[in-house]
């Protein structure tokens, strides 16, 4: 077996060390990759799957019931910040404080969904028509389907996802 050692960096030294650019291109992915597979977990979509509504009417009556706006997670399988949307915020809320949280896969274009005007349709259509086509999408919407609070699209800054998604919150239930 054969023992690879690099050169150090340090001052003075004049063995630096140089990546090509396909040699930092995988460093950089791998690093990245750890990184995520971190920060979500190593659970799928599926494993922590939010419900999804058979009618979309019926879910934001009962969040209304519930003085709740109906909080409804555009989704892909797959996607690790849909996950961690999921798992770190909308699962633990719904779970704990009873937050109308589901979910819609922009892929399922089979599971029948009745839409807000009682029509049938797909989970794919209804985020077609909602507009919604960048995942995660978070909708804060009122019983007749209204978005009562500015959207949240993406996951741009983790650390403060949860703060936006209680102002957003905030907006929606005051708007209820």
């Amino acid at each position: 077996m054969t023992k690879h050692t690099l050169p150090s960096h340090r001052s003075g030294d004049s063995r630096a060390m140089h990546l090509s650019r396909r040699q930092f291109s995988i460093a950089s992915l791998s690093v990245a990759g750890v990184w995520v597979g971190a920060w979500a977990g190593p659970a799928s979509a599926k494993d922590t799957a939010l419900p999804v509504p058979a009618s979309l009417a019926s879910a934001a009556l009962l969040a209304k019931s519930k003085g709740e706006p109906l909080v409804l997670l555009i989704s892909l399988p797959g996607c690790v910040y849909c996950e961690l949307v999921r798992r770190s915020y909308l699962l633990p809320a719904r779970l704990n404080d009873g937050l109308q949280a589901w979910q819609l896969n922009v892929t399922d274009k089979t599971t029948p969904l009745l839409g807000f005007d009682g029509q049938p349709t797909t989970a794919a259509a209804q985020a077609n028509a909602f507009k919604a086509s960048f995942t995660p999408t978070v909708l804060f919407l009122g019983s007749q389907g209204q978005e009562l609070a500015e959207r949240l699209v993406g996951i741009a800054v983790p650390d403060f996802y949860g703060a936006y998604l209680e102002q957003r919150l905030a907006t929606a239930r005051a708007a209820l």
